[in-house]
């Protein structure tokens, strides 16, 4: 139990810490503009090159693996979606945007720091793969499901370019594709270099959890819906539970990679559902209230899973 409380406590402090300073010392949300570019285009891409980099390329191409893990994900985005739609009468955009509470969690900020922290660098590439492949499934699907709305109100070739762009820009892709590349060449960068990118990947998760506890205070709770009810249990109970059981169903995955890719599934809504929400004006305060709440429960859920794994009480294979 002190090994459990050694990985969680110091993870959800740092988010404290910056809920706190943020309700201590008030700031425009425009002051994290720094550190959020720090953290995006610097730190955590410097991580992710660091850590792909020094896998084997044939572990990097586990195509199986990534199938599961974007299937098991989209399950449950395709059911939460059909719930809004149809059960809840709400519009394309809405049930969209409610989906994605469901199946995007916080993979980005929260993830890499975690799973690092929990299982060492060996999670490092399921890590990789869950955020690439999830992230542009994401990328792909809501501005897709925004233009059939009408919400876009875009041409399909400008959706398409759009979401090609943020593709192949997206600095955490960018530096996990040049991983690749270096994994596959044997390339090593030189030794003033590596240890740049080093003391770089160091800074990636004390300052993206800080920078997430201060959102979260600037985000306060305005309108709690009524869909949190199913929402918030699919995204931290249904989602981790579908994965685990559609990665033992797929193949025999090392019981490591079936364990991160429940882990980063367990995480809290992320963030930039509430950015979808607000870039097409819909449903942005209650899905800054599925964060908080989603994050808040989080606290207990994931350590719970974690307490689960490090006692051996859950089997790697659900299906020996």
């Amino acid at each position: 139990m002190a090994e459990l409380a050694g990985l969680v406590l110091p993870f959800f402090g740092m988010i404290l810490l910056g809920y706190l300073a943020a309700k201590a010392r008030p700031q425009p949300e425009e002051a994290l503009g720094w550190l959020n570019a720090f953290i995006v285009y610097i730190s955590l891409p410097a991580l992710f090159f660091k850590l792909v980099s020094k896998t084997p390329i044939e572990q990097l191409t586990r195509i199986d693996f990534i199938l599961a893990n974007v299937s098991a994900t989209y399950l449950v985005f395709g059911t939460i979606f059909a719930i809004g739609l149809f059960v809840r009468h709400a519009t394309v955009a809405e049930a969209t945007v409610q989906g994605l509470s469901a199946a995007y969690g916080n993979i980005g900020y929260m993830g890499p720091g975690l799973a690092l922290l929990a299982f060492g660098e060996r999670a490092a590439v399921p890590v990789a793969l869950v955020f690439c492949f999830e992230n542009m499934l994401h990328f792909m699907v809501a501005p897709a499901l925004m233009a059939l709305s009408g919400g876009g109100r875009q041409s399909a070739a400008t959706v398409a370019a759009g979401i090609l762009r943020r593709i192949v820009t997206h600095p955490f892709i960018v530096a996990t594709a040049a991983g690749f590349v270096a994994a596959f060449s044997g390339f090593e960068p030189p030794v003033p270099l590596m240890r740049l990118i080093d003391y770089l990947a160091q800074a990636a998760a004390p300052c993206a959890l800080f920078a997430m506890g201060v959102t979260l205070a600037l985000r306060p709770v305005k309108r709690v819906p009524v869909e949190i009810a199913y929402i918030v249990p699919a995204k931290l109970l249904l989602l981790p539970a579908v994965m685990y059981l559609m990665l033992g169903f797929a193949g025999n995955f090392d019981p490591l990679w079936v364990f991160t890719a429940m882990l980063l599934a367990a995480l809290p809504t992320a963030t930039n559902v509430f950015v979808i929400g607000q870039q097409y004006g819909v449903w942005q305060e209650r899905a800054s209230a599925t964060i908080l709440i989603t994050t808040l429960l989080s606290v207990a859920t994931v350590t719970f899973l974690l307490y689960l794994i490090k006692s051996g009480l859950l089997p790697g294979d659900p299906f020996p």
